[in-house]
């Protein structure tokens, strides 16, 4: 099975207020990336939550989605992955690395990646647009320990650099793998593209 790990656990302090709990359409943005992974390939799906999880977690509930705590949320993203990656299911082979910012990827550049990991038998597979790598990226469950072992000023990075012999770039159409929402300005053009579809 290949898994679904939404990074949600930041603090969103250049948004200065919890960004996943933001309109984006009818529904939030945490709820957005949550949807477009359900209409996806990916089977279970894991939210890693950290601040303002309280919040987070009443609006989401509801959802098929299992949730996950980081205690160790200052410490940044690597330490939600890091959390993520023990509380996967037994019988997960891959897991996609998503950040809960990014609700303009679609369910369709989802199962892209999720098809070339299945073709090329590759353990990580990165969507690129023009050169420029994104997410989500799919990582294979034999990294597990090493995931485990990555220091926070490598990341997950450190995998995709360790193994260059394993990776597959699969070109997407949208730039939407490499858009994160951070503040205020960011929002806003999400929001203008997305109204303009």
């Amino acid at each position: 099975m290949i898994c679904a790990m939404i990074l949600a656990a930041g603090e969103s302090k250049r948004m200065g207020k919890p960004k996943l709990l933001l309109p984006f359409g009818e529904k939030t943005m945490i709820e957005t990336v949550i949807d477009n992974v359900v209409k996806s390939k990916a089977g279970s799906i894991l939210v890693v939550l950290g601040a303002d999880s309280e919040k987070i977690e009443e609006k989401i509930k509801g959802l098929p989605v299992e949730i996950v705590f980081n205690p160790n949320f200052h410490e940044g993203m690597l330490s939600s992955a890091q959390i993520g990656f023990q509380t996967l299911p037994e019988d997960a082979q891959a897991v996609l690395v998503f950040l809960g910012d990014q609700p303009a990827i679609s369910h369709a550049v989802i199962n892209e990646v999720i098809d070339a990991y299945k073709k090329t038998k590759k353990g990580i597979i990165l969507p690129v647009y023009e050169g420029n790598r994104g997410h989500p990226v799919l990582i294979d469950v034999k990294y597990r320990g090493e995931v485990e072992k990555l220091s926070a000023d490598v990341g997950l990075r450190g995998v995709v650099y360790s193994h260059p012999e394993d990776v597959q770039e699969v070109e997407v159409e949208t730039p939407n793998i490499l858009q994160d929402i951070d503040d205020a300005d960011d929002y806003d053009r999400e929001l203008e593209l997305k109204n303009k579809k």
